[in-house]
């Protein structure tokens, strides 16, 4: 062991997932050009978000994260109990995200997809590819929580019953099919192509926008923006993605068009942080994990 080595800090697993779910949420916050979202250039769509806020609303969930990997730790399996304790830290960890963001949600759905794919790490560290880990908080979805609200009427709810489309909920219980079929085959193919890490990351978002019935472009444009969207970020890729000269025109003409709806793929957003996640996670993790 050399002094460098010797220095480092022992990181229990808990920190070491809640860091990783981080991470992804700040990686995908910092992304540009996203259409629609916030990213380094603005605020997209969007007039009670930037990117400022987006950050200190993901370094916010950093203790919800560690107590979900915590909880699954303790449990050891997919248990009912287990289930109640995610319902519970993650309720509880949206009213610190809202407490920061002054009432702005910001990541509610990235709470349940990472807070999920956070605990299903924790379950099982040696089984770390991402459809191990998806498959294991699909069945953790799947189980019902007692403690849970009645009723919902977020935004996310109201689309859902209005369109029949499935949710952010539908899509962790199906094993997060936007992530596992499209996010991470689409990072790979434009990484393998030359993309570069952010073309290759703005690749895989374009994919998850291709199929996904995002609730939030829903909520504010409806059949018609969902259509855009869709049929817009397939454009993109169909030319040569974000890293070629058609593709960028392409893209363009995309954000104009969510401008123009204010409509911004905010479900596509929380699941290619949750790919970003599952990409970094299967490398590994750090070696000066400790058994604290």
């Amino acid at each position: 062991m050399n002094a460098l080595t010797a220095l480092q800090p022992q990181l229990s697993l808990g920190d070491c997932l809640a860091d990783m779910a981080v991470d992804a949420l700040i990686d995908e916050a910092d992304l540009s050009p996203k259409p629609g979202l916030v990213d380094r250039r603005g605020s997209g769509a969007h007039t009670d978000l930037h990117l400022g806020l987006m950050h200190a609303s993901a370094l916010s969930l950093w203790p919800c994260f560690k107590a979900m990997a915590e909880a699954a730790q303790q449990r050891g399996e997919i248990t009912q109990a287990l289930r109640e304790d995610v319902g519970r830290i993650g309720r509880d960890g949206e009213v610190e995200m809202l407490r920061v963001t002054g009432g702005v949600n910001t990541h509610r759905g990235a709470i349940w997809a990472m807070g999920l794919l956070s605990a299903a790490a924790a379950l099982d560290t040696r089984a770390l590819a991402p459809a191990q880990v998806a498959v294991r908080a699909a069945r953790l979805a799947l189980l019902s929580d007692r403690a849970a609200p009645a009723s919902s009427d977020s935004h996310g709810a109201q689309v859902c019953r209005l369109y029949g489309v499935h949710g952010a909920r539908e899509e962790a219980q199906l094993g997060f099919p936007a992530v596992i079929q499209q996010a991470l085959p689409q990072l790979a193919r434009s990484r393998a192509a030359g993309a570069g890490e952010q073309g290759a990351r703005l690749d895989a978002l374009l994919a998850i926008m291709t199929q996904l019935a995002d609730t939030c472009v829903l909520y504010r444009a409806g059949i018609a923006g969902l259509t855009c969207m869709q049929q817009g970020a397939q454009a993109v890729l169909k030319a040569g993605g974000s890293t070629s000269l058609a593709g960028r025109r392409r893209l363009r003409e995309l954000e104009r068009d969510m401008l123009r709806l204010r409509a911004s793929p905010g479900g596509a957003a929380d699941l290619l942080a949750a790919a970003l996640f599952l990409d970094r996670l299967q490398h590994g993790l750090p070696a000066q994990i400790g058994s604290h």
